[in-house]
């Protein structure tokens, strides 16, 4: 329900999208904040290296707000950001909601991310070995890509389904139904 009320709500606010150049499903959104991912060389690399394997097929900029500690490990480690990777400063919650809502794709450690791209009928790849989340991979949802050689395979899939899961999250109307039960 949440994720429903608070796009409509972003909307009556700054357009994130305008604000960034942005045109709808014309780019990536990406997340990677996870102390597994980041505070680790290897998958940090690989999941930078994904990003480049991403942009260079697909040719659509990938918008990475990244978390201040993810920008600090990206320079400890001495990595440049992929061509095409656009760092910008995390977002509120309503302006990632917009962004996340019309992204062609997510590639995300997060697990509510996860979550909200199901909800919005965004594909989504998971740069993670598992997932919290299992429901939005049963529905087709999301695809659990680890940090390594999987992310482009799993981007590519994902590039050519059609987002007709069934939403296991409902579809914003928990309140009226509970109130409905209760009565």
């Amino acid at each position: 329900d949440a994720a429903y009320q608070n796009l409509e709500i972003s909307k009556n606010g700054a357009d994130i999208l305008e604000e960034l150049g942005l045109k709808e499903k014309q780019y990536f959104a990406a997340t990677a904040h996870r102390a597994e991912n980041v505070d680790s060389k290897e998958r940090l690399g690989g999941i930078l290296n994904g990003f480049s394997q991403i942009y260079k097929e697909f040719g659509l900029p990938i918008i990475f707000p990244a978390h201040p500690r993810t920008v600090k490990m990206i320079g400890e480690f001495g990595f440049k950001v992929p061509e095409g990777t656009r760092l910008i400063e995390p977002l509120g919650y309503l302006e990632f909601l917009q962004l996340e809502s019309g992204a062609r794709l997510i590639l995300t450690d997060s697990g509510g991310v996860q979550e909200e791209s199901c909800i919005l009928k965004v594909p989504c790849v998971t740069l993670r070995d598992n997932t919290e989340r299992p429901e939005t991979v049963d529905v087709g949802a999301n695809l659990i890509a680890g940090t390594g050689e999987k992310i482009i395979l799993c981007a590519r899939q994902m590039m050519e389904s059609k987002p007709e899961w069934e939403n296991p999250y409902g579809n914003g109307d928990a309140a009226e139904l509970t109130l409905g039960k209760l009565q």
